[in-house]
Order: structure tokens, then sequence, then C-alpha cells
């Protein structure tokens, strides 16, 4: 799966599951104070893509990931590996 291919994937879900405006998910969008993620929001998030990407994300490592770019780069990291 190619980076463009886990971005459209990663919007996808935010726009429909999460109801986040298209507008505010850009590559530099911070998470929390751009895109509006909150805790729980990470809890939804964290589920997502454990289905859709078929890897378990550990809040150790979440964490450190602050943009949406770093978020999409997180997954890629995982998927590949």
């Amino acid at each position: 799966m190619t980076h463009t291919e886990i971005e459209e994937k990663v919007k996808a879900f935010l726009i429909d599951d999460l109801e986040i405006a298209p507008e505010k998910i850009k590559p530099e969008a911070r998470l929390k104070e751009d895109i509006g993620i909150d805790s729980l929001d990470f809890v939804d998030i964290v589920v997502i893509v454990e289905k859709t990407f078929g890897f378990k994300i550990k809040p150790e490592e979440l964490s450190k990931v602050k943009l949406f770019s770093e978020f999409c780069d997180y997954i890629e990291s995982k998927i590949s590996a």
C-alpha cells in the first residue's frame, strides 16, 4: 500500500466516522489543535486503524505523533515492517 493510499484511507475514516471537516485534514495539520481530535476520538481511531490496517497500536508510540502526516507515516511504518 502506498503512502497516498494510506492518507486517503485515513482521511476517509476521519471524515466519515469522526465527522471531521475535509478542509481541516492537511499533512501539516496538528491532530489535536488543528483537526480537533480529542482523547475519545483517539480510542475510535485505534479501533478503526486496527481493523483497517491489521496491526495493534501501542499508546506510547502514538503519543509521539502530533501531525496528520506523522500519523500516516506511523501507519506506513507498521504495515511495511
